[in-house]
């Protein structure tokens, strides 16, 4: 796995979601390359989770890329190793906590302005500064992202 900075991560996928990824690819795509995944392959691994998975406002999309990442640090290659099983487990569940103290959820409707949360059509908002003045989610990307980098690095062990 190679090294990296976490603050310049964070930076990465702050500016990663402010460029038009959504709130999942911005998180894994700041990431892709300690994996030295193909940055395309990781674009269409992560773009279905955004909104919630698919804009259905369900788990946060940053909490997906974050649990995608663990896999990628903690697999699990043999369907009967129980004990890496629960690792990976494990390290999604303390992933999730961590950013469930910040913000109180990791529901992306929960995270949402009311007016935003109901909006769950297939077609997603069109990215201008409106779009991201009215959104926490930049928040809620950065955040994602420093858990993801202290656990790639360990730190939540």
């Amino acid at each position: 796995m190679k090294d990296f900075n976490i603050e310049e991560r964070v930076k990465k996928a702050v500016e990663n979601f402010e460029s038009g990824y959504n709130c999942a690819q911005s998180v894994f795509l700041a990431y892709a390359d300690v994996f030295e995944l193909d940055l395309e392959m990781a674009k269409s691994m992560s773009v279905s989770f955004g909104g919630g998975m698919g804009r259905m406002r369900e788990v946060c999309g940053t909490v997906s890329a974050m649990s995608m990442l663990a896999g990628f640090r903690y697999p699990v290659v043999d369907t009967l190793d129980q004990e890496a099983r629960t690792r990976n487990y494990a390290i999604v569940q303390k992933m999730g906590s961590l950013f469930k103290e910040e913000f109180g959820t990791i529901i992306c409707r929960e995270l949402l302005p009311p007016t935003e949360a109901s909006q769950t059509s297939p077609t997603p908002s069109i990215r201008n500064a409106a779009y991201y003045s009215s959104r926490p989610c930049g928040h809620y990307v950065a955040k994602a992202a420093e858990i993801a980098g202290k656990m790639l690095k360990g730190e939540l062990e």
